[in-house]
């Protein structure tokens, strides 16, 4: 497993629709920022009505035209709410957009709450079994990136789809097509699905025991595969921890509806100061992590993505 520690940030997409605002300036402001501040990977979020925001092939096509090199990600992509033939597609269009082995693509199926599967049904998609079709959707993916390929299969025949001739497609510009992550917990089921299928993992468990826990139960299972242990973790940087705090349950508040002290039974959140907030994240680190994908955990963030750059990025780079 790769030694190197890597630290992307996400682009405030949801934090902008909740504030009623859909610019796109102010996501490619942060983008160019994130790029020249030093972040790796640049990453946005995928919701129609769930948790509405702007779309992420769109979003990641306009941070693609103003950045040059850093990596650019969904984290994470609803895949199944578009056809698997569509998808193949728009995911090959910004793989071109991008220029190649920059695009990274967390996937998820699809959050168990009420207003995810009301955004299924939105689109017609059944909310039962959208595990399988996520799944069913990277075996499709794979299939069609690599029908090009001499010797290599160019038809699809699953479950759901039976699609002939995916050679036909654009190829992409990427080898292979981009990496595809699965965003997911710990549960057995999960884990033996990212060992099996996915390039990734792209987590948000709230303790770094449960993550190093998870971790190597996915390295047992993996064999030879590579697979690249990520983190989505949300934080809050001020030098009052609870003021910290504070923010980040109206923040919470404002995106979920729900409290910190709910949330944070399942996801990862850190605040405080600085070297608070890097001693948090070094301990995933310790469990495992090598790209940790933060979410700035306010509606209004100040300079925070500064503050991360300038004491958080190199000490928790530092680690290892």
């Amino acid at each position: 497993m790769t030694s190197t520690v890597r630290i992307g940030a996400l682009l405030p997409t949801r934090e902008m629709a909740i504030l009623d605002d859909f610019s796109i300036s102010p996501l490619l402001d942060f983008a160019r920022r994130a790029e020249a501040l030093g972040y790796d990977s640049l990453w946005t979020g995928d919701s129609l009505v769930a948790r509405t925001r702007l779309d992420p092939f769109v979003v990641l096509s306009a941070a693609a035209a103003v950045t040059e090199k850093i990596t650019l990600g969904t984290g994470a992509l609803t895949a199944s709410l578009r056809h698997p033939l569509l998808g193949a597609n728009m995911v090959t269009s910004l793989d071109h957009a991008s220029g190649g082995d920059r695009l990274v693509l967390g996937l998820g199926a699809g959050f168990p709450m009420p207003e995810s599967e009301d955004e299924f049904n939105s689109v017609g998609v059944p909310f039962d079994g959208r595990v399988g079709r996520l799944d069913e959707t990277a075996r499709y993916w794979k299939t069609a990136w690599s029908a090009r390929t001499e010797g290599a299969e160019t038809a699809h025949t699953g479950k759901l789809w039976q699609t002939e001739r995916l050679d036909r497609l654009a190829a992409p510009a990427t080898k292979g097509g981009p990496p595809l992550w699965l965003a997911g917990s710990d549960t057995p089921r999960v884990l033996a699905r990212v060992a099996k299928l996915y390039d990734g993992w792209l987590p948000f468990l709230p303790t770094d025991s449960a993550y190093a826990t998870a971790w190597d139960k996915i390295q047992e299972q993996a064999g030879d595969r590579h697979i690249t242990p990520g983190l989505y973790a949300t934080v809050n940087i001020n030098p009052d921890a609870v003021k910290a705090k504070a923010q980040l349950e109206d923040y919470l508040q404002g995106y979920y509806g729900r409290s910190l002290e709910v949330m944070s039974t399942f996801q990862a959140y850190g605040w405080g100061s600085a070297d608070d907030c890097a001693e948090w994240l070094a301990g995933y680190i310790r469990a495992g992590a090598r790209h940790i994908v933060i979410r700035i955990g306010s509606l209004d963030p100040g300079d925070q993505l500064e503050q991360l750059a300038e004491a958080v990025l190199p000490a928790v780079r530092g680690i290892l």
